[in-house]
């Protein structure tokens, strides 16, 4: 976990500072003073590991020199309280090495500060703590002035640029500092990550504090600020008092961002938050005593991983919710508003594919929650849209929500579903206004961006108020920000219909494609794009950009009508590729006259004819963080824009500047976005989920270009984009004290059936057989006692023993009483057993519905083999994600025995010819090629067999 620290200060004159003595302090170098008339010696200092003059490219060579710098700086600041420099200070990740750490800070200064005009002088210390660590940072000072050029043509301090002050441009350099060192942590393969928010916005009860060097104490006589090393320890002192009276803030704090956590997470804040060794070591004892620590057991790397107890209370009760939704039974639609909404749609010109129709009767059953998952570009929003109409037929009111106001406006856009960010919905039931009521359905949508913590309440609230939620994303897309992986997790355990019939690609192979970035199969897919000149490699990433921009202005001139976007990483890299795209628009004669606007993130040329991005919601404009649009026109107070939805807005820039150019975006705000043709530029920070993202936002075209100074090699690039970053759960460990040995399969051995023959259709019955009730008194009272019956025969085979005369009596008689129900009923709930194995404790508990429900299927599917292979796929496809998963945690063992269970059921469809043939159509759902010659069986069984193999490293 590294550590993130970022602040800035003024040297001032008036108390009593001097640039050339800050600067020798700092440079650890002997400075003469010409204004004092003495000398600032501190080359006796250590720790300092590179120090240089940074200068832009007007300044005066001279300046390379620090003691004629800031001698200089000295000599124009006449007043007797004048601001001499601001000094920038940061903690560089102290998993880098001295080279990595200072190439750090050596290119965010360089971007940040020379480019903008400053000469920076940069120090880089690596100082050792007392408890034996290394405590890297760096230390920037910074002239105020500008720099013009004199009539001989000499350069020469100007007057200071107040604009350099404002808290905007503070905030953007604490945020970007921190993408910088995530994206070169990624790029380094660091699993750590730094957050620029203050704690106070992260929710942690400690004061932020200052660093500072190991020679403070001398700072005083020197004149320099003699408080600071006090300050600091008495903020470090007086954070480790809290930890002590409160372990659980420390708790809190980590698993704000990541559920569970080692004990070298653990150590590192405590470290951050403590007043040397001594008040660390009566911190951490206490932490790790507190009964809020619950030890969870060793991950797939053998570290012991803990939690909050917090969190597991908060995951339990979104788990309660869940449940006690998934009983309800209020929210159903009738047939015929069903089938009036489907007219209608097909009036419309949309006709649903089977998976769309299967995942709208789902969401309109009775059933209190409803999970659906879908691939990139497969439309669930327009499902949705059908769902709407068809829930309003029944008289229920729809409410859409998201996590991001974008993301809220693509479900609004693409459902008709009136639709909100969460944190809008939040602030309002607050304050006592649209509560949600039993008639209404809560629609979320991007579900798998949403967070333990934020969902939990959400769904609270819900359920409190009797109404429907759906939860609709892909847990492979984007991560959630906060810690949890809650969607996932809730579809694990109620099931989610999928959807993963692609329309968003307009031709085949790009479907394929992105089903393969779905599921984890990035190499493949990137070999795809590959094959057909799509992936675009150049000598440095300056030539990549290059290149990025040469072919968007080629395919903008020849395709004017499409629509594009250039998508990366990084808010530095979007605001490079702006500049180059407006500069090629500008060359064109596409823009008009230029005027010069100070906008939120600075100073920025709009003209009319440019692209914008909207970078705040703004509810009077109807606008959303991230939409997009064409300048109509502008001037200094106002600007009109044409959004790409169709409407025109204007707005006086004095009360909304919250724009940039748009060319360009990060992929995290193009989750939902569709375009025509996309350009996506490759940095070290990517992962699989950022590239599945990235990869899939097109119809027609998307090309992916990449410096080989930042990938090596095409191994390397495979490597970057298919990094597993996905997060975890508390319950994820539940049970789990130590490593698990592999256990054999609960019914192995047990022949709580005969085992299964080929399946036949059976011969049409004389009359339709009857539907299981899952309210039936009778069937649950059965189903209980025979979930009983099994439950103890696993346990006697568990422990070893024998199954006795009385057991097997018992399992005949409890079978009879199922047959008798329904005919095979014993066969049919015992292979749903089999399938789900939790369903066994919950009917011995009383709650059987999930069971009988799950039986009836298993009946439905004897007589039906398009059934059996709709559940086929939908079963590997479930499998094939927890794979890949275990394999992103390291937990290779477990994986081994998901892929065993698929080889299993590979092999199974050698008895099942009929679901054989149906899946020959349906191989690239399974992850196979169209032309695969093999059965279909064949092919699965040897494609995980090799993966098992050699490790699992199918497509990951």
């Amino acid at each position: 976990m590294a550590i993130y620290h970022f602040s800035a200060k003024v040297i001032s004159r008036a108390v009593g500072s001097s640039a050339v003595a800050a600067a020798a302090y700092r440079s650890a170098s002997r400075l003469h003073d010409e204004r004092l008339g003495r000398h600032h010696d501190f080359s006796n200092k250590t720790g300092v590991v590179h120090s240089e003059v940074m200068l832009p490219q007007n300044a005066s060579g001279g300046w390379q020199d620090r003691e004629q710098l800031w001698n200089r700086i000295e000599a124009i600041e006449v007043r007797k309280d004048a601001q001499l420099a601001r000094e920038i200070e940061f903690a560089i990740p102290r998993e880098m090495t001295e080279e990595q750490g200072i190439a750090l800070a050596r290119d965010f200064v360089a971007r940040e500060f020379v480019d903008r005009g400053m000469v920076a002088d940069l120090n880089v210390h690596w100082d050792v703590g007392a408890d034996g660590l290394a405590k890297p940072h760096a230390h920037v000072m910074l002239t105020m002035r500008e720099i013009r050029i004199g009539e001989d043509g000499s350069a020469e301090f100007g007057a200071k640029v107040r604009d350099w002050n404002r808290t905007e441009l503070l905030t953007h350099w604490r945020e970007a500092w921190a993408a910088h060192v995530n994206e070169r942590l990624a790029a380094l393969d660091i699993d750590a990550r730094v957050d620029h928010r203050t704690l106070e916005a992260q929710g942690v009860d400690l004061e932020p504090q200052h660093k500072i060097g190991p020679a403070a104490s001398r700072m005083a006589a020197q004149g320099l600020d003699c408080d600071r090393a006090g300050e600091h320890r008495e903020i470090a002192r007086s954070n480790g008092a809290k930890l002590l009276a409160s372990p659980a803030i420390a708790l809190d704090a980590i698993t704000h961002h990541q559920a569970t956590f080692t004990t070298r997470d653990l150590a590192m804040f405590v470290h951050r938050h403590s007043d040397g060794k001594e008040q660390f070591d009566a911190v951490m004892p206490a932490v790790k005593a507190s009964p809020e620590l619950v030890a969870l057991g060793k991950d797939g790397r053998g570290e012991d991983r803990f939690t909050a107890r917090a969190m597991i209370e908060t995951e339990e009760r979104l788990e309660r919710a869940t449940v006690r939704l998934d009983a309800r039974r209020n929210h159903g639609v009738a047939d015929r508003h069903r089938e009036l909404a489907l007219d209608c749609a097909r009036q419309r010109g949309l006709d649903l594919s089977v998976e769309q129709r299967g995942a709208l009767e789902h969401v309109t059953g009775a059933r209190g929650i409803g999970n659906v998952i879908g691939y990139a570009g497969t439309g669930k929003s327009a499902m949705l849209g059908v769902a709407r109409d068809a829930w309003e037929a029944a008289g229920y009111r729809v409410q859409g929500a998201a996590l991001s106001g974008i993301a809220a406006d693509g479900l609004e856009q693409g459902s008709g579903i009136a639709s909100r960010t969460l944190a809008s919905l939040e602030h309002q039931w607050a304050n006592d206004r649209e509560r949600l009521t039993d008639r209404h359905i809560l629609v979320i949508d991007e579900a798998g961006m949403i967070g333990t913590r934020q969902l939990e309440r959400i769904v609270g609230e819900a359920e409190k108020r009797g109404a429907k939620v759906v939860l609709v994303g892909d847990p492979e897309q984007l991560q959630a920000i906060e810690a949890g992986a809650a969607f996932r997790a809730t579809a694990e355990r109620h099931g989610a219909v999928e959807i993963t019939d692609i329309r968003r690609q307009h031709e085949e192979w790009q479907r394929l494609a992105t089903r393969w970035l779905a599921t984890g199969r990035t190499d493949e897919a990137l070999a795809a794009y590959e094959q057909t000149d799509h992936v675009h490699a150049a000598a440095t990433r300056e030539d990549a950009r290059d290149a990025l921009i040469d072919r968007w202005d080629r395919e903008r001139m020849a395709r004017p009508g499409d629509s594009r976007i250039i998508l990366t990483h990084t808010n530095d890299e979007v605001q490079a590729l702006n500049m180059a795209a407006r500069a090629r628009m500008r060359d064109a004669g596409a823009l008009g006259d230029d005027v010069a606007l100070k906008v939120e993130r600075g100073d920025r040329m709009f003209a009319t004819g440019d692209r914008i991005m909207f970078l705040r919601n703004e509810r009077g404009l109807r606008v959303k963080n991230g939409s997009l649009g064409t300048v109509r026109q502008v001037d200094a107070l106002r600007m009109s824009v044409l959004l790409d939805d169709g409407r025109n807005v204007a707005f006086d820039l004095k009360d909304y500047a919250h724009v940039d150019h748009g060319y360009a975006a990060t992929i995290h705000k193009a989750q939902g976005m569709t375009v025509d043709r996309a350009h996506v530029l490759a940095t070290p920070g990517l992962d699989r989920h950022a590239t599945y993202v990235a990869l899939s936002r097109h119809r027609d075209r998307v090309d992916l270009h990449y410096g080989r100074d930042d990938f090596v090699d095409r191994s390397k690039v495979v490597r970057a984009l298919s990094r597993e970053r996905g997060k975890d759960m508390a319950s994820d460990y539940r049970g789990r004290t130590a490593p698990q040995p592999e256990r054999r399969d609960m019914f192995a051995g047990l022949k709580l059936h005969p085992p299964a023959e080929p399946v036949k259709a059976p011969p049409p019955p004389p009359k339709a057989e009857p539907r299981l009730d899952p309210a039936s008194p009778v069937l649950g009272a059965a189903v209980t006692r025979h979930a009983g019956i099994v439950r103890e025969l696993l346990f006697t085979q568990s422990v070893g023993e024998p199954v006795t005369p009385a057991q097997k009596a018992l399992l005949a008689e409890s079978r009879r009483v199922l047959d008798t129900l329904q005919p095979q009923g014993a066969v049919h709930l015992e292979r749903a057993f089999a399938v789900d194995r939790s369903q066994i404790s919950e009917a011995v508990n009383g709650r059987t519905q999930a069971a009988i429900r799950a039986m009836q299927l298993e009946a439905d599917m004897a007589k039906d083999p398009t059934l059996r292979a709709d559940v086929f796929v939908q079963r590997w496809q479930a499998l094939d994600r927890q794979r890949r998963r275990l394999l992103g945690a390291y937990e290779e063992n477990r994986a081994y025995k998901v892929a065993d269970r698929m080889i299993g059921m590979a092999k199974s469809l050698e008895r099942d010819p009929q679901v054989e043939s149906i899946l020959r159509n349906r191989k690239q759902q399974l992850g196979l090629p169209p032309v695969e010659a093999r059965s279909v069986g064949q092919a699965l069984a040897e494609m995980m067999g090799r993966g098992r193999n050699r490790g699992l490293g199918i497509g990951t």
